[in-house]
């Protein structure tokens, strides 16, 4: 048999001080809905059309089995698709691709960007992708290619990360993973020139990593030094990201 429940309960007392907001783990994208941003969405058409443009030239001075075997190349593909699908994103209203896309597209452009001009402009032969021995000519067709596949792109993909894309979308966590790709790439470099006869010119597509030249030892040094490079520089953009301001939506 259960107790009476009594007529009168006595009130609670009041809890001292200002509630407590917790903080909600849901972030401010998954509440906020996106909205079309077309200005956006022209830069980023024009930055794909760019990198298409560079690779397009590319493939007609040079084979399409070299050309489409150079890291630049192929992460310039990678550029132009993601920006692409950004434009369409950001011309649609949808919510923008995943933070370890575009910081994986950004890190490769400014690494191709750093290592043409650190690196490549100025070797002795002249870097080329083509079988050209001479340095290429200003303003002719292998060296308009050159600039936008090292130079244009790789800006225009830096000034929308810092004037059109929300601060703080890059991870600490994500750093080790955009490595993979390069990793990848030694491999496939280092297995390409080996199926390749030692009397064929250009078989390193890459000085640095041109182990007739320097030998494995020393090969696998300068791309352990490049690849440390290229993880620093990946927390240096990560860093950079979560300081720099959000941009101000004007219309765009």
């Amino acid at each position: 048999m259960t107790a009476p429940i009594p007529r009168e309960i006595p009130d609670l007392p009041a809890v001292p001080g200002p509630p407590l907001l917790l903080p909600a783990p849901v972030p401010a994208t998954a509440v906020v809905p996106p909205v079309r941003r077309p200005l956006v969405a022209i830069f980023r058409l024009l930055t794909a059309l760019a990198a298409a443009a560079g690779v397009a030239l590319e493939l007609l001075l040079g084979t399409p089995a070299r050309t489409l075997s150079y890291f630049s190349v192929q992460t310039t593909i990678l550029l132009a698709v993601v920006m692409l699908l950004s434009a369409s994103r950001a011309w649609r209203a949808r919510r923008p691709l995943p933070s370890s896309v575009t910081g994986a597209t950004l890190l490769y452009a400014v690494i191709t960007a750093l290592v043409y001009h650190l690196l490549l402009a100025h070797t002795t032969p002249p870097f080329a992708m083509t079988d050209a021995t001479a340095p290429p000519a200003r303003w002719h067709a292998q060296w308009a290619a050159l600039q936008v596949l090292h130079t244009v792109v790789p800006l225009a993909a830096v000034l929308d990360w810092l004037l059109l894309t929300p601060a703080a979308r890059l991870h600490l966590r994500q750093a080790a993973t955009w490595l993979l790709y390069p990793l990848a790439y030694l491999a496939f470099s280092l297995i390409r020139a080996a199926f390749i006869p030692p009397s064929t010119p250009a078989r390193y597509l890459y000085p640095f990593l041109d182990a007739d030249a320097h030998g494995y030892r020393h090969t696998l040094a300068n791309a352990l030094l490049v690849g440390l490079a290229m993880y620093a520089l990946a927390v240096l953009l990560i860093a950079l990201d979560h300081t720099r301001p959000t941009p101000v939506r004007r219309g765009a």
